[in-house]
């Protein structure tokens, strides 16, 4: 529809410009051609209907991109508002239409409007609502919407050829110094080291996260209608599963992650895998424990429980809220597949020219020097560009190309993992279209579950909660990762970015907010790329000479002059 009101802008603009060419030819009186009137008074007549038309044109062109933004964004909140009725409409169907439940729960509404089969179960039972929670619905992610446009497209081949501007310079500066071409990975290969034993440990936690709540849930749901000391039972299963969830999905990792001393990018594996399987578990647990304790138990049956295969499918699908249905799209795409896991691999390499062209180099010698004001400005100006890049680079990654790829192999049909955060005018808005993945998780089961214990009565106590949580986790996973601790995303987040989402709210609508935004962005990344960098080489150059707490939690960087 776009490009056809682009083409109907273009025709219109043009047929006024011919209309008013012709009018100005064929009217006696636009233009004197009498022997009275002299050659330049006719050129300068002449020039000034060409300026007159060159205006109008422009301005034509200025109205189209107007309406052309106006209509996009009115069809944009009409299609999601008429998906979302849709979604609802059919689990309404499905509350008062019994003869046909496992008809309507294998039935999802597409864009177009028309109604595919989904691979769902047959014993199905809950039906959701925006009140009940999240409303999955099929929908594309926005990037791939975007890259049909060319402009875009254009865009994203600017980054490639970026690209192969790092290859080229690698290569030549090689040449130059060794004689040869060489164009060797250490960097990668040394931090993906020992990913067998990374392997066996996810293996070990995916295990223990696929078996043991869900058949926990089982048992426990079918002991508590036949206990009469339902709440007894109730605290002591609580606690025999979070004892279980703290020794394997807690401890286990960490442990792992000392003993063998894994190497950076394997930790991180480990640790956000450790995350990911809590949070998965934790949201099957909540979605199905209300449902099985206010269950109304008749003569001679038991409670239902979900699937084992809903479950597995959930753990993993590319979301955190388990559901026992998904929409899913008829059939799976494999050159999609193939071609987005190229993307990951491309981005692989493309951040790690980014280190080793623009961070290392810099870095590695800056921890000589002693430390400074001049030193650490100097340095976090020139790790703003790189900072920034690494950015984009994990979110188009992780968040598009990861997650659709495992989306598009589970026909999973709701795609919406992120929205259009760098178009932000506030930090607030900025948080919560940035991961919709994780923001769901947090919203649902953080936020509005703090407003629902508290009775709705501390909404600022239950935000900062959330943030607090967020901040700690991230501080978790780069200590862990990096093996040192540096609390720069924790002051990042419980701090700067508490205070940027009050100041930098909603209310700031003009476009230079978002200016604003993208600044902040840049500072904030230069941040940390340059204390990390530091304190990473300041912890090879400098090491620990002691094991107490104050050695620990003191930043090496900021005493190592060798």
């Amino acid at each position: 529809m776009a490009a056809d009101s682009n083409r109907l802008g273009d025709t219109t603009a043009t047929e006024t410009a011919t209309r008013l060419v012709h009018r100005n030819i064929n009217n006696p009186n636009a233009v004197e051609t009498d022997s009275s009137l002299s050659s330049g008074e006719v050129t300068n007549h002449v020039e000034k209907h060409a300026e007159d038309l060159t205006q109008w044109k422009r301005h034509v062109e200025r109205v189209k991109s107007k309406v052309l933004d106006q209509i996009q964004g009115h069809l944009s909140d009409l299609l999601d508002k008429a998906l979302t009725e849709s979604v609802q409409t059919f689990t309404q169907n499905e509350n008062h239409g019994n003869n046909h439940v496992n008809h309507v729960n294998n039935n999802h509404v597409t864009r177009d409007g028309t109604v595919t089969t989904t691979n769902n179960n047959e014993n199905s039972h809950r039906t959701h609502t925006e009140k009940d929670g999240k409303v999955f619905m099929d929908r594309r992610s926005i990037l791939d919407d975007l890259f049909e446009i060319n402009h875009i497209r254009t865009i994203y081949h600017m980054f490639i050829s970026v690209l192969f501007l790092f290859i080229i310079s690698t290569l030549a500066v090689d040449y130059i110094d060794q004689g040869r071409l060489v164009l060797e990975f250490d960097l990668l290969s040394y931090a993906f080291g020992k990913l067998h034993i990374v392997g066996l440990a996810w293996l070990l936690m995916f295990s223990y996260t696929l078996a043991v709540p869900y058949y926990a849930l089982s048992l426990g749901g079918t002991l508590y209608h036949r206990s009469p000391v339902q709440g007894v039972l109730s605290v002591g299963a609580g606690l025999v599963l979070s004892a279980l969830q703290v020794a394997v999905l807690g401890v286990l990792p960490i442990y792992v992650v000392f003993h063998y001393q894994l190497p950076p990018a394997s930790r991180f594996i480990i640790i956000l895998e450790q995350i990911r399987f809590l949070m998965k578990s934790y949201s099957f647990i909540r979605e199905n424990v209300p449902v099985i304790l206010n269950h109304k138990t008749k003569e001679g049956e038991g409670p239902r429980f979900p699937t084992f295969s809903s479950y597995l499918y959930f753990l993993f699908a590319p979301t955190l809220i388990y559901r026992e249905s998904y929409p899913r799209n008829p059939h799976i795409r494999w050159n999609y597949v193939g071609v987005t896991f190229a993307k990951i691999l491309g981005c692989l390499f493309y951040g790690y020219f980014i280190l080793v062209r623009l961070c290392i180099p810099v870095f590695m010698n800056d921890s000589n020097k002693p430390f400074s004001t001049r030193t650490l400005v100097l340095a976090l100006f020139h790790a703003t560009l790189p900072g920034m890049l690494l950015l984009l680079l994990m979110f188009f990654a992780f968040l598009h190309c990861w997650l659709n790829a495992f989306a598009e192999m589970l026909r999973f049909a709701d795609r919406m993992f992120y929205k259009d955060w760098w178009n932000s005018t506030s930090f607030a808005n900025y948080y919560r279209t940035w991961n919709v993945v994780v923001h769901d998780w947090l919203y649902y089961y953080g936020y509005r579950d703090f407003l629902w214990l508290s009775r709705r009565k501390f909404r600022t106590a239950a935000m900062l909660s959330v943030f607090v949580v967020s901040a700690l986790v991230h501080e978790y996973v780069f200590t862990l990762g990096f093996g040192f601790f540096y609390p720069v995303m924790f002051c990042l987040f419980a701090f700067f970015g508490v205070a940027f989402n009050f100041t930098l709210n909603d209310k700031r609508k003009s476009p230079v907010w978002n200016i604003m935004m993208w600044t902040c962005l840049f500072i904030g990344q230069g941040v940390m790329v340059c204390l990390y960098c530091q304190e990473w080489y300041a912890q090879i150059h400098c090491p620990r000479t002691g094991a107490s707490f104050w050695e620990l939690v003191t930043p090496r960087s900021w005493s190592c002059s060798n």
